[in-house]
């Protein structure tokens, strides 16, 4: 099998190519702005892998990504499967436009440009996230209207549809991974988002009240629900679904790539705490006006774009995802407390 990708130098999409690479001949075309950091990649593989990656330099916010017509022609009529994996991954309103623009336009022009290759399949990669204010999580499409948290949502719900639309083309699929962290078996990550964003920010609000000698028996609240979970999928079970997807995924299904047993946030709090050695937090589940001290607002306004996760929980059917992993090396996923700690404490490790 002949396959393109895009977004394959990030945090899923290296864990995807290393995969395909290790567990199967296919030959890969690799969608890369930065050809010196793509390289290196390529670099450090093993055996004949590096032989069966082919790099392209494109941008997915260029019309057909950046080909050249040149390089189209090439392609034409020789790739069966094309993943589509780059996006933005902000939530903040004031990125709305660059958000759209690498997500929704990033992925019109990668269906145009698998269409004009005349590929057979389309993998398209989104979030689980698009539930948006719901709290039940169906492997369906979600009606394109205004209830979602932020444009990150709202553009990977637009871009569902959009991809969908082209079924007529070509077969569709579409992958709905929840918050994606670390390896699950040696912690491994490299995200600068989600999960990793929050744990940064305590840290550093850590080190910053640590120049006060008088802060050491002050509790600083976070506003959050204890109870309400948090839906953490280890990189390599996502990247194993959509590597077996590529010969099990059905046209015109959704997949949610999720964990069904997920920690709650007063757990996941307790392992960030004992990884940061900063037992002075607390979640609070609301605070009346003029109840946090200033330091406490500080706190609150670096994490304020997670808030709508802290606050609430979601649960999502996989039932298309159990099918797709039956009978194969595949499980469902068992994320335990010792696998979290391990991701949290790997991450602070480095």
């Amino acid at each position: 099998m002949t396959i393109f990708l895009t977004g394959s130098t990030g945090f899923l999409g290296g864990k995807l190519l290393n995969n395909l690479l290790e567990t199967t001949d296919h030959t890969l075309f690799v969608l890369v702005r930065d050809m010196d950091k793509a390289e290196k990649l390529v670099a450090g593989l093993s055996g004949n892998a590096a032989d069966r990656i082919k790099l392209l330099t494109g941008d997915i916010t260029q019309p057909l990504c950046g080909l050249s017509d040149d390089a189209i022609q090439d392609l034409k009529g020789n790739v069966d499967l094309f993943y589509h994996i780059a996006a933005l991954v902000k939530f903040d309103e004031e990125l709305r436009d660059e958000i759209f623009k690498v997500n929704y336009d990033g992925t019109e022009n990668a269906l145009e440009l698998a269409k004009a290759f005349g590929v057979e399949r389309f993998f398209y990669i989104s979030t689980a996230y698009t539930v948006g204010k719901r709290t039940h999580g169906v492997e369906a499409l979600y009606p394109i209207d205004k209830d979602v948290h932020n444009p990150y949502e709202e553009s990977k719900v637009k871009s569902e549809h959009l991809a969908l639309s082209y079924s007529e083309h070509m077969d569709i699929s579409i992958f709905r991974p929840s918050i994606i962290v670390g390896d699950s078996e040696t912690g491994e990550a490299d995200s600068e988002f989600t999960l990793y964003g929050f744990m940064r920010a305590l840290d550093v609000f850590k080190r910053r009240i640590a120049r006060s000698a008088d802060t050491a028996d002050i509790v600083y609240h976070v506003i959050g629900s204890k109870e309400s979970t948090s839906n953490l999928v280890p990189v390599n079970y996502v990247a194993d679904i959509l590597a077996l997807a590529a010969r099990k995924a059905e046209a015109g299904k959704i997949y949610n790539i999720t964990n069904p047993s997920p920690a709650t946030n007063y757990a996941l709090l307790s392992l960030i705490k004992n990884a940061l050695d900063f037992n002075q937090l607390e979640i609070i589940e609301n605070a009346e006006p003029g109840m946090l001290t200033a330091d406490e607002e500080k706190l609150n306004g670096m994490i304020s774009i997670f808030n709508a996760y802290l606050c609430r929980s979601f649960n999502f059917d996989d039932s298309n995802t159990r099918k797709l992993i039956e009978g194969t090396d595949v499980n469902h996923l068992v994320m335990d407390e010792q696998t979290t700690r391990l991701i949290i404490e790997a991450y602070f490790d480095v």
